[in-house]
């Protein structure tokens, strides 16, 4: 396969020029964005809202670059993201839009709708095959996600305390499953009922297809019957009191290359397109809720048709920064018996591991890990 090109500007501006939108949407521009035929069709821009709480999230501002310049092109954008699978103020798709308002992103600030992918109760998700895949077979994909003609990824590239870190391949693949989706990339295991949060509402036997939950008419409670219960995620999503969890999590490397897989499904088939931003790089996910001093300064916008290669990228200009000191990272440098692996995301998060999900993607076809990089002045 030969090299994917990679685009690359840094946060540099001019006083009274062009700003960082004008600057990011010259950077999709010369890195090809205007070839995807977009008249009168429908795009999905996918990005993460933010926790409540966390503040590293890309600013709604960059949104409506993307959004504005999807509308040159004939097209008819809307910024999507699926429900967590974890509680939080994102496990609905009601909390999910007043989470995303109250964080910046309205019809108002953005100039387009905001859809959550996987429907009011993250349940309304297609089974996509994945071409090549090794652990997946169909992933489950928001179907608001999949019935966009043109899909475009908008990542904020951070630190992850499992996937070492959250770039364009965790934005689109963990990003846009479904909440039994994400329920399938991160565990192998069957669901736990905590009698105490159950109320016996009975929304969750209603998702499930196999017996797998019964109702006790003494207690008014419910319970999981592990021999015909297949683990599928349903009843995850049917639950309105965080009363279901799931154990058997699996290990990183298999998480990732699902993730990678569940990736391919979204993109394979159609025109796709990929920015990535490696500004405020937070140690760990923009899903919490707080976020720790950046641990790299900021260094610039990515943009390139191929995730992998843009993720690739990212990873390798982090890994050339000078860490900060006053963060996460800086703290573990300086401590005692510090153990170097030569890798800022590993030296934050030693458990975590970055590289198999660009060994994983590059291995089913998702793209390249080799790149040239061209410089947008």
């Amino acid at each position: 396969m030969e090299k994917a090109k990679v685009f690359f500007t840094n946060f540099r501006t001019r006083a009274y020029g062009e700003g960082l939108p004008g600057k990011l949407k010259r950077l999709a521009k010369s890195a090809g964005i205007g070839k995807i035929n977009m008249d009168n069709k429908f795009v999905a821009i996918k990005m993460h809202f933010g926790e409540l709480g966390n503040l590293s999230y890309l600013r709604p501002n960059y949104a409506k670059a993307v959004v504005d310049l999807v509308k040159e092109l004939g097209g008819k954008p809307f910024l999507t993201d699926c429900n967590t699978m974890y509680p939080g103020y994102r496990k609905n798709a009601i909390e999910h839009l007043y989470c995303a308002w109250e964080n910046g992103f309205t019809p108002l600030s953005v100039g387009c709708p905001v859809i959550i992918g996987d429907g009011l109760k993250g349940t309304d998700d297609i089974a996509v095959p994945v071409k090549g895949g090794e652990y997946t077979k169909a992933a489950l994909i928001g179907r608001a996600v999949m019935d966009a003609d043109v899909f475009i990824s908008l990542t904020h590239f951070k630190g992850h305390e499992m996937a070492g870190f959250g770039g364009a391949i965790k934005n689109i693949g963990m990003g846009c499953g479904s909440r039994a989706g994400k329920k399938d990339m991160h565990s192998n295991g069957k669901p736990k009922i905590n009698a105490d949060e159950c109320r016996g509402c009975r929304c969750c036997q209603r998702e499930c297809a196999n017996n797998g939950l019964v109702y006790h008419e003494d207690s008014h409670k419910m319970s999981v019957d592990l021999n015909s219960c297949v683990g599928c995620g349903r009843c995850l999503g049917a639950c309105n009191f965080d009363a279901i969890s799931f154990s058997g999590y699996n290990a990183i490397p298999v998480m990732n290359a699902k993730m990678a897989e569940y990736t391919k499904a979204v993109v394979d088939g159609r025109d796709n397109f990929h920015i990535s931003f490696v500004v405020d790089v937070s140690p760990y996910c923009d899903c919490h809720g707080e976020n720790d001093a950046p641990i790299l300064p900021n260094i610039g916008m990515f943009a390139s048709f191929d995730p992998v290669a843009l993720d690739q990228a990212c990873a390798d200009a982090c890994l050339k920064a000078e860490p900060l000191r006053d963060s996460v990272l800086g703290d573990n440098m300086r401590k005692k018996g510090f153990a170097d692996h030569h890798d800022h995301f590993r030296n934050t998060t030693p458990e975590s591991d970055w590289e198999t999900q660009l060994i994983h993607g590059e291995k089913i076809g998702l793209g390249t890990r080799q790149y040239e990089l061209v410089t947008v002045n």
